[in-house]
């Protein structure tokens, strides 16, 4: 047999190390690089771009490195729609959102107008919103509920992954937005809402341009005011349950002051009364929250009286859930024994 006719593929495949034995495929195997996990710093470099401010977009507030491109990341779509032409400046910062004031565009024939911008999820902290998730579809971004059918969209939610949470956050943003319109449609003391982003809401803004509507929370009322603006956030209260919801997060903090009233802000946690089996101890909380503010201005009122009233009165259409639950106040209720 002459040189030309030996097999070499066939000698190959009996002799290649690599080919017969696993313990020298596997030291020839390339080793994967340990990638440790990214520091704070890191996921923040990444959140921000080093350019700052977006082309075109240029703002009178200064925002940190940090905030800048997020902010304006999501406030680009108002200014691209000639909603607002400026940033002027943050007027509230909360672990959730910050609050703009922003100049409005001339066509909208705003002055000033306020965004609600959410924070990035690697700078705030989730609140656990299950409480108040139970009876709520899950909003799109055009504020449509998601079906059920929907199983990518639903299995995603449940396994947390970073789909189902840009989905969570997209419905959390949206509740608040079309609350507010429908709240606003029907007479209640909210900001009007103008528009939302996939990151922001734009909405009526609350004060002048140097000063931003205080909250309930910061200010001592004269004694001539109590009652009168009691009896309008026990009137908003009340027009909420008429339309079958309840506030979720109610108090001084969530409540402006501003030209001798009051207004109603922050519902991205709005519960339905009657799908959500905590509806009582959520609006029990609201109200008791309500009410110790103005004892503390010195307007005592009962907030167990007044539960009981709404309650009784607005979950009268559905009888087998207020029967449940009068049990339950009949039973609190009762005086001790001695």
């Amino acid at each position: 047999m002459s040189f030309q006719d030996y097999d070499f593929d066939k000698y190959e495949d009996q002799f290649d190390p690599m080919k017969t034995d696993r313990k020298a495929r596997r030291s020839r195997k390339p080793k994967t690089k340990h990638t440790p996990k990214k520091s704070q710093a890191a996921m923040l470099d990444e959140v921000v771009d080093d350019d700052g401010l977006e082309g075109g977009f240029e703002t009178t507030y200064q925002p940190s490195k940090y905030e800048a491109t997020w902010l304006l990341q999501s406030l680009r779509t108002f200014y691209d729609q000639k909603l607002i032409v400026d940033v002027l400046a943050q007027v509230k910062g909360g672990k959730e959102a910050n609050v703009y004031r922003c100049e409005a565009h001339p066509n909208t024939g705003l002055g000033i107008v306020a965004a609600k911008v959410y924070r990035p999820r690697i700078f705030r902290q989730i609140r656990n919103d299950t409480l108040y998730r139970e009876g709520r579809a899950v909003l799109t971004e055009s504020g449509t509920a998601i079906k059920e059918t929907d199983h990518r969209t639903m299995r995603a939610l449940g396994k947390n992954s970073s789909f189902g949470q840009q989905v969570a956050h997209t419905s959390w943003l949206m509740y608040e937005f079309t609350t507010m319109e429908n709240l606003y449609k029907i007479g209640a003391s909210v900001p009007q809402p103008i528009a939302a982003g996939e990151n922001a809401i734009l909405m009526t803004y609350y004060g002048d341009e140097n000063m931003a509507a205080p909250t309930l929370s910061e200010i001592r009322l004269e004694p001539d005011e109590t009652v009168p603006l009691f009896d309008e956030v026990l009137h908003n209260i009340d027009l909420m349950l008429q339309n079958g919801l309840i506030h979720g997060d109610l108090s001084a903090y969530n409540i402006l002051y501003w030209d001798d009233g009051i207004t109603l802000i922050d519902f991205p946690q709005v519960t339905y009364s009657e799908r959500n089996s905590n509806a009582y101890m959520i609006l029990e909380r609201d109200i008791t929250r309500v009410c110790q503010y103005f004892a503390d201005q010195c307007l005592r009122r009962d907030p167990a009286v007044i539960l009981q009233r709404l309650w009784k009165r607005y979950m009268q259409r559905n009888p087998e859930y207020v029967k449940a639950d009068l049990s339950r106040m009949e039973v609190e209720a009762e005086p001790e024994d001695d």
